[in-house]
């Protein structure tokens, strides 16, 4: 008994919880020190093709053996370490029931599910899962487990004609959004279609836009006096690069687009409308003025697509929305894509689509960050910003021929950067809503080209816009919303490339630091510890309006009314 409190006593003297404290401090420091050198070395080797390829042949040569859980040693011809078999017995098991492709219900239904992932359907609302590129593709909706709606494994399964296709021919097969949108589409059904920006989204609804005109025309070749189809987009950017896709699509089948947006001279757009065209594609604004100038008729518009309407409506174009879908025909084919789903974008769903459209989900309508991305980020004092800046684009741009992309906050905010760039010898230009619309094409086309591969812009850049080939994004101000700095963040690593993200983190954003370090950890990304001092307090967001008190309000609720209460100062 004595010895036992003769042990507690030593453990409890101050010179020993001293030294443990110290020794463990000492230990979490050379934790950090070989993190920070691990996270330098994947940026470099990210930056650099040969470094890269050197690292990998090192670390394959280090995981060809491998020690396994009883003691023996694994030889693996190619570097990679495999699976103990414990993990290969499971996997195996998964695989034999994945076998599986159909199970009756308790309704004696029969689900079809893909590639062996299963789940009950009930008869009005159906499920079908599939393991895809993106992750799993979740389709709900009336039916569609019905054979003609099976997703497409190639273009040449879709049967449609080759002029039509022919915009295709750079691609293997279709992506698992046009792979589980076009069998819906071209059969007339209103669609939901969720998935990330670069997957493919445009082509997804313009090749049924351009079938929907061809099967109008029934074999007529001439251009119809007004379109058939309208696009909306929430910005000119998106809007002109929806243009180019559809544009030339168009060209082999005689399918005409014209692309109206702000900013810019309306008489080359409404002798475009005049001259007659098949495919409108439009910002909300300009569509309006054109409408009221009865240049532009949409009574004839059977096929509506809203693309990034969740963007649309953050950006304040609900009510010109619901304007414009009030011009045009009841019996309309509604189309709507979107990144993520909130309540306002399910509310306008439910107004404009049939009861029960079918949705396609590919990956998750939860925003997550792309993992091709690797983030790091600063904690920094808003004076330290400029210096830190430029030593990452010393870093970064060194070269000054890699895409680098630096994201502002503000307006004037851009300008600055722009102007202060320049005077430290960059090579740069700019894009914001402020900006004449002449201006921001050129300086888009310049970074999109190479020409100058340095651009500062607006979060009119940070969605839909695809740019190829940028290799880092810099967050030089953190956005007002976790969403908009993984939409940032998006404009690198895509079409299965790598891209690195650098984001600066200050007081100002710390209500927001929980948000960001789920979205670092959900990517399994490094979390500073200066960002934990934050706090990782989550905000529950249901109703931008109402915050997390909210009643969900039908589609048939009376609206509310305006009410105006009489100046008493103007009583006299």
């Amino acid at each position: 008994m004595g010895g036992k409190l003769k042990d507690t006593t030593l453990l409890s003297e101050p010179g020993n919880e001293q030294q443990e404290i110290k020794g463990k401090k000492k230990n979490k420091d050379k934790k950090n020190k070989h993190r920070e050198t691990e996270t330098e070395t994947e940026v470099q080797n990210e930056l650099n093709p040969k470094r890269k390829l050197e690292a990998t042949e090192t670390e394959g040569k280090k995981k060809k053996k491998k020690k396994c859980e009883n003691g023996t040693y694994e030889e693996n011809p190619e570097g990679i370490a495999g699976k103990n078999e414990a993990e290969q017995s499971t996997d195996g098991h998964k695989k034999k029931k994945n076998k599986k492709h159909k199970e009756e219900n308790e309704n004696g239904k029969v689900a079809e599910t893909h590639e062996g992932n299963q789940e009950s359907k009930s008869e009005d609302d159906t499920q079908s899962y599939g393991k895809e590129g993106d992750g799993k593709v979740v389709t709900t909706g009336k039916n569609v487990e019905e054979a003609k709606y099976k997703p497409l494994k190639s273009f040449t399964e879709s049967k449609l004609p080759d002029n039509v296709l022919e915009c295709c021919k750079n691609f293997k097969n279709p992506s698992p959004i046009q792979s589980h949108a076009w069998p819906f589409l071209l059969d007339g059904r209103d669609f939901i279609g969720i998935a990330k920006t670069g997957s493919g989204k445009t082509l997804a609804f313009g090749v049924p836009a351009m079938m929907h005109v061809l099967s109008k025309r029934k074999g007529k070749t001439a251009k119809r006096a007004n379109p058939l189809c309208l696009v909306l987009s929430p910005t000119r950017e998106l809007a002109d690069q929806i243009y180019d896709v559809l544009n030339d699509a168009g060209q082999s089948c005689g399918v005409s687009s014209v692309c109206v947006y702000g900013g810019t001279s309306k008489q080359p757009q409404i002798s475009a409308l005049k001259s007659g065209v098949d495919i409108v594609i439009a910002t909300p604004g300009r569509l309006i003025d054109l409408i009221e100038m009865n240049v532009c008729h949409l009574m004839e518009v059977s096929f509506v697509v809203l693309d990034e309407a969740d963007r649309m409506l953050d950006m304040g174009f609900e009510e010109p929305v619901r304007l414009i879908l009030s011009k045009i025909s009841s019996t309309r084919q509604m189309v709507m894509f979107s990144a993520t789903w909130p309540v306002e974008v399910h509310k306008l769903a439910q107004e404009y689509m049939d009861p029960n459209p079918v949705k396609v989900v590919v990956g998750s309508e939860d925003l997550a960050a792309n993992h091709d991305v690797m983030q790091i980020v600063e904690v920094l004092d808003d004076r330290a910003r400029d210096q830190r800046l430029n030593a990452l684009l010393e870093k970064y741009h060194k070269s000054q021929r890699n895409r680098v992309l630096v994201f502002a906050l503000y307006q004037l905010e851009a300008d600055r950067l722009e102007n202060m760039l320049r005077k430290s010898g960059w090579k740069v230009v700019a894009i914001h809503g402020k900006k004449a619309q002449h201006d921001r094409t050129k300086a888009l086309s310049l970074f999109k080209q190479g020409t100058c591969p340095l651009m500062v812009a607006t979060d009119v850049a940070a969605r839909g816009l695809d740019i190829p080939d940028v290799e880092v994004v810099i967050n030089y101000s953190f956005p007002l919303t976790t969403e908009d700095y993984v939409h940032r963040i998006g404009r690198t690593g895509r079409a299965g490339k790598k891209g690195v993200s650098h984001t600066f983190f200050t007081h100002h954003n710390k209500a927001l630091a929980g948000e960001l370090v789920n979205v670092l950890r959900e990517a399994g990304q490094v979390v500073p510890e200066a960002l934990l001092k934050f706090g990782t307090h989550v905000k529950k967001k249901e109703s931008k309006l109402y915050g997390a008190h909210f009643r969900e309000i039908s589609a048939d609720a009376p609206k509310a009314k305006k009410i105006t209460f009489n100046n008493s100062d103007d009583e006299d």
